[in-house]
């Protein structure tokens, strides 16, 4: 089974693959330095390869601006974090929407309880350590 890929297809295996050898030649440069991104003509427009963090995106100019996008494969990624998060976020919400943020009675009174226990042990111990007050 042969696979064809494109012109564009094999510019980005080949900025992938040459990213992190390429990152690692700009943080080496003088840092006043510009060209973060190199800039590789393709048929639909241009790949950015950000030479400090590897990241590849196809850029295409569109009206007058640059329009860019991820590669592929790192806006499956990106894709994939977005659902995961979406949902997260469903899910906090109806959690919240579910429960009341106050204790329930019984929650509140064995707090209470506690507290109460604490302060009698507390005042207890204060009286039988306090000083006797006819020795001077």
């Amino acid at each position: 089974m042969r696979v064809l890929i494109g012109p564009a297809g094999a510019a980005i295996l080949a900025m992938t693959l040459a990213a992190p050898a390429l990152a690692e030649g700009a943080a080496s440069t003088d840092p006043t330095e510009n060209g973060r991104y190199s800039m590789t003509p393709t048929d639909g427009g241009f790949l950015r390869l950000d030479t400090r963090t590897g990241a590849v995106s196809l850029c295409k100019v569109v009206s007058g601006s640059a329009v860019c996008r991820a590669a592929t494969e790192e806006r499956a990624a990106l894709q994939g974090e977005i659902d995961r998060l979406t949902k997260q976020n469903e899910a906090l919400k109806q959690q919240k929407s579910g429960d009341s943020s106050l204790p329930s009675k019984q929650d509140f009174d064995r707090a209470l309880d506690y507290a109460e226990r604490f302060m009698r042990r507390m005042m207890r111990i204060m009286r039988d350590e306090e000083p006797d007050k006819n020795k001077t």
